[in-house]
């Protein structure tokens, strides 16, 4: 049995802060990816933000990207579900 990875740990403990409801670990499709490198790029000096997963909130309909290993769980960076398209 593999160790549970720190994200792992965390979604044991992180909910959503809107509705305090579970958050599922989705990935992300490319478009969105791009979008958000593009959007946190600033906040980091000679380094690309890795974006590939988000948390969604499926009761809020919430999508909280997770940018660089970090879960951005306010509630203003949060994007609607739609986002991700049908495929959720």
């Amino acid at each position: 049995m593999s160790q549970p990875s720190q994200l792992d740990e965390l979604l044991e403990i992180l909910v959503c802060p809107k509705s305090k409801a579970e958050l599922e670990l989705v990935p992300l499709p490319e478009a969105l990816r791009a979008s958000l490198r593009d959007k946190y790029r600033e906040h980091f000096q000679d380094e690309e933000p890795v974006v590939e997963q988000g948390l969604l909130c499926k009761e809020s309909a919430l999508l909280y990207p997770i940018v660089s290993e970090i879960p951005i769980m306010l509630i203003d960076e949060a994007l609607p579900a739609s986002t991700l398209g049908s495929s959720q």
